[in-house]
């Protein structure tokens, strides 16, 4: 259906039409008239369909209540009165996605997939899940999800938390890096709702009542808050349709409801930050201090800037050849050094972070951040480093390609990081104009600018130093045993029973099985809904004398992909493991041309990927009749073709496979790696064993 600005459909008002070339696809900002729910549609040929809805949820204090609250809503609803409907949705579901997510300041619930009758079971099941949750008429939900008291089975039995939150997030604090990371947020955001743990600290979990948790859901949980997301290939009409009928037009809406997440103030000068965690006792503590210096970079919704920085971010932090890591490296501060920028909440965090220092080298970690950092602002960034970078970028942009995930979701995800906040919901999505800024910017100093503005002359910082702290989690437990001992001791026979009679009716509901009745109301999949029509799409075959070449046209965003196979019929089977190894040599040793080095930095420059690999190729119709293949894979931007073929050309036939030195080298590596992670790697072994 064609829809314009002004078209009203189904209660929905059509606000915006943006086209989007970059992704082939077309945006459309609608709002949902008697709700005040906004809806972004993303109208693409893509069949793996993609439905989200997100909700601002700023945390007010430590009890993780917007965590909680995303676990319990899928704990059974209105329609689906089952203790966990998902599992058994899933049990007749082809979904590519199925998740829920707590942000610092938004919680999301994404489905995927590429059937359309299950797309919608999936969609429904969500959104009464979200808007008609059974936690309001089932306290055990809260005291599952969250937390309770239980006693212990030992000694006098000692009275105790339990939930699966609460249990969550005691593992996620185990971790130095979670500890760290709270610190920094409580620093840089003492009047934010970003000081406050969104997931929820252990200590404040078991604060949350019964009527709080209600009360949240209540006012964070309405369509006057709500981001609704839905992308690919849909009849449009139907599904405004069907979102109005069956929920949004039950909830109209207030005018009341405005929720804000206010700008932090910036600082006067750096703040500084001590802290520790746990070690055991008698442990060497030397090498296990973090050092982090962390920076507050501006709003979301400047997104060319923050695309900038993110950009300088891996220039100046990641791989062997960044600056800044090198520098700190080389100074002795720790044995690793790593970056980041947190662009998922409104105010950006850039973070440097030191592991394996001491608390000495603080005043070290500083000069020398300092000094790299104005060395490089004052005499500049190597352009190749940034070429190199900003080349990455355009391919993961153009590319798409998230793995496992669909492209539509990560869209998805990346729109909230401005929309929720009241900015352009396409800004990500319309790349070509900031990767033209970006790349111009090369040779007007701006990068240099950012590093002088953002990193160097702001105050919005904080600096922290976490160190180890041998018995800590010993002193931990044992207050925390006096405590639970205190608490228990003021509560009397009665009490205590109630306890034990709640942990035994909560075990119960656990254990017993959802009746007949809330099994069939699970919406799953028949035969019938699935097709039996392969998507299989035939190349163009043509023939270049021994040559068979085969063509498949596709909308690749102006990447040109290209693979090669070289037929290994007729190699000796004790020459196999030369031909593998071969794989791991093209490209690591110095040509005619190149040494293997530059050859690192033009791939880097030039091309989004070169690889080679040993693998089989079986018949469709017979696995035991194969073929074993040398395989090329290589992709380019269409305007860099002739740089890869100068690559290829020269690995492939000028290449010093003679240098003993380097092969030696090579060869260690090799075996260094699988030596070092082996039993990592214990699935792969297994199924290469299998396969072969």
């Amino acid at each position: 259906m064609e829809l314009s600005v002004g078209t009203k459909l189904h209660g929905f008002a059509v606000q915006k039409i943006t086209p989007l070339p970059d992704i082939e696809a077309t945006a459309y900002e609608m709002i949902h008239e008697a709700s005040g729910a906004k809806l972004f549609y993303l109208s693409s040929k893509d069949d793996n369909k993609v439905f989200t809805i997100g909700f601002r949820t700023p945390s007010q204090d430590d009890t993780g209540v917007a965590h909680i609250t995303e676990h319990s809503v899928l704990c059974g609803s209105r329609k689906y009165r089952l203790k966990e409907p998902f599992v058994e949705l899933v049990k007749g579901s082809l979904n590519t996605f199925l998740n829920a997510m707590t942000y610092t300041d938004k919680t999301v619930y994404p489905v995927a997939s590429r059937n359309a009758k299950d797309f919608r079971n999936l969609v429904d099941v969500y959104l009464d899940a979200v808007f008609y949750p059974l936690i309001g008429e089932n306290p055990f939900t809260l005291r599952q999800e969250g937390w309770h008291y239980e006693l212990g089975k030992e000694g006098d039995k000692p009275l105790l938390y339990n939930g699966v939150v609460y249990n969550e997030m005691k593992g996620v604090y185990s971790s130095p890096d979670a500890i760290e990371e709270h610190e920094v947020m409580k620093a840089l955001f003492p009047d934010s709702p970003y000081r406050f743990e969104s997931g929820g600290l252990p200590s404040a979990i078991p604060q949350l009542t019964q009527e709080g948790f209600v009360a949240f859901h209540k006012r964070y949980y309405s369509l006057e808050n709500a981001y609704i997301y839905l992308y690919g290939d849909v009849d449009i009409a139907d599904w405004l349709d069907y979102m109005d009928r069956e929920y949004l037009s039950r909830f109209p809406k207030t005018g009341t409801l405005k929720v804000e997440i206010p700008l932090q103030a910036p600082f006067d000068q750096t703040r500084e930050v001590k802290a520790s965690y746990p070690v055991p006792e008698g442990d060497d503590t030397a090498k296990k201090t973090y050092l982090s210096m962390n920076i507050v970079v501006g709003s979301a919704l400047d997104q060319k800037r923050i695309m900038a920085l993110k950009l300088l971010t891996h220039v100046l932090l990641d791989g062997n050849n960044a600056p800044l890591r090198l520098a700190l490296l080389r100074a002795g501060i720790g044995s690793d050094v790593s970056g980041s920028l947190n662009g998922s909440q409104l105010q950006p965090v850039f973070s440097v972070e030191v592991s394996g220092s001491d608390p000495d080298k603080e005043d070290q970690f500083v000069k020398v951040l300092y000094r790299t950092l104005q060395d490089l602002s004052r005499n500049g960034i190597p352009r190749r480093l940034l070429e190199a970078e900003l080349n990455s970028e355009e391919f993961k942009m153009r590319e798409a390609d998230f793995n496992i995930y669909p492209k539509g979701l990560i869209y998805g995800l990346n729109v909230m990081e401005t929309w929720l906040y009241g900015g352009d919901p396409t800004t990500c999505l319309r790349f070509t104009d900031c990767l033209d800024f970006l790349r111009s910017a090369i040779d007007k100093g701006y990068y240099e600018q950012l590093i002088e503005s953002v990193l160097l002359d702001n105050t919005h910082k904080c600096l922290v130093t976490l160190t180890p702290e041998p018995g800590k989690e010993a002193r931990d437990a044992e207050q925390f045993a006096q405590a639970m001992a205190e608490k228990k001791s003021q509560m009397d026979a009665d009490q205590l029973k109630e306890v034990e009679a709640i942990a035994d009716e909560l075990h119960a509901r656990q254990a017993a099985p959802d009746t007949p009745e809330a099994l069939a109301s699970i919406p799953l999949l028949q035969r019938s809904d699935i097709t039996r029509k392969n998507d299989f799409e035939h190349p163009q075959v043509t023939e270049a004398g021994d040559h068979t070449h085969l063509v498949l046209h596709q909308f690749t965003n102006k990447i040109a992909y290209f693979d090669w196979c070289f037929d290994l019929t007729g190699l000796p089977e004790d020459k196999l493991c030369y031909a593998y190894l071969l794989t791991d040599v093209l490209g690591k040793v110095d040509t005619d041309d190149y040494s293997y080095e530059e050859l690192t930095t033009l791939a880097d420059l030039y091309l989004g990927g070169l690889n080679f690999e040993m693998k089989p190729y079986s018949r469709y119709n017979d696995t035991n009749t194969y073929r074993n293949m040398f395989k090329v894979s290589a992709k380019v931007l269409e305007k860099n073709e002739d740089k890869l073929f100068d690559i290829l050309s020269s690995i492939a036939l000028r290449s010093h496979v003679e240098d003993k030195k380097r092969l030696k080298e090579i060869i260690s590596e090799v075996k260094t790696d699988w030596d070092n992670n082996f039993f990592a790697r214990g699935m792969t072994v297994a199924t290469l064993r299998l396969m072969s």
